[in-house]
């Protein structure tokens, strides 16, 4: 695959494993990356990010299945499937074992992954995400966890519920060509698509639950003290329930990639650092 060096995020499409997917990859380094999109935004959540992170690692962002401007594939949404086809996207970029960074609707999925492949995964850094039974996540994020069908995305109102959960930015103004990209990637029927990869993460706690104290890849948790979709209590619960992990508090809501991006990729690039992983 042709590869290129550039500071700047590009994104682009390719197909994997006949899914077109949006992805963005910066130049060579020994060390790998996979930087997993989060919900209700996508890979331009890292823009902030990118360069510190491509200095450390040949890094690639990816939009999954079903979000941003990925083509959706309804075998792939629950994390279980979710976290195989991460190992998937891993070998179309040549990435023997890379580290995942796996922030929001990207956790469960990426611990699938490594509890299932755990020589393909170097490390995870995952949070926020639901962890803990019965759920415990903020009244903007609970209708989406246990509803029993897609009318939770409301006809017709896809923008507004996307304006609704990115109201949880706390200190980060979105640029308007990123925040228009966010919008456009749940249009028309794209955010009621999501819904069942989110029940399904529901579901597939408890099977979740039993794999954490298995999973010997260490484990990064970032979360925000202040998240009021999924409060702090579900950082702790994974950080006591994996054997290799490394908890960190953040001063900032539920999108600390975008409020506190230095702080975010410093935490980030010193775990990979400290794991002495290329």
């Amino acid at each position: 695959m042709t590869r290129w060096s550039s500071t700047p995020m590009r994104p682009r499409f390719g197909t994997v494993d006949g899914i077109t997917i949006r992805f963005a990859q910066s130049g060579q380094h020994v060390r790998q990356a996979l930087l997993l999109g989060p919900w209700p935004e996508s890979l331009l959540a890292y823009q902030q990010t990118w360069s510190q992170l491509a200095d450390h690692a040949h890094v690639v962002a990816i939009d999954l299945p079903g979000f941003g401007a990925s083509e959706r594939r309804e075998s792939l949404l629950s994390p279980s499937a979710m976290g195989d086809f991460i190992i998937a996207i891993a070998d179309f970029f040549d990435m023997d074992r890379p580290h995942l960074v796996a922030p929001s609707i990207a956790t469960s999925a990426s611990l699938f992954a490594a509890a299932r492949h755990p020589h393909r995964v170097a490390t995870v850094t995952v949070g926020p995400g639901p962890a803990l039974i019965p759920l415990i996540v903020g009244p903007d994020l609970q209708p989406w966890m246990s509803a029993e069908n897609t009318a939770v995305a409301g006809a017709g109102q896809s923008r507004g519920r996307v304006i609704g959960l990115l109201s949880h930015l706390q200190r980060h103004t979105l640029a308007p060509d990123v925040r228009e990209d966010y919008l456009r990637s749940y249009d028309g029927d794209r955010l009621a698509g999501t819904w069942p990869y989110l029940r399904g993460l529901a579901e597939q706690l408890p099977e979740l639950h039993e794999l954490l104290p298995d999973i010997r890849t260490p484990v990064q948790i970032i979360a925000g003290r202040h998240d009021r979709l999924v409060p702090w209590p579900n950082a702790e619960f994974m950080h006591q329930r994996l054997p290799v992990s490394q908890l960190s508090g953040v001063d900032a809501g539920h999108f600390v990639w975008e409020d506190s991006p230095d702080e975010y990729s410093t935490l980030v690039r010193s775990w990979w650092h400290e794991r002495n992983v290329r």
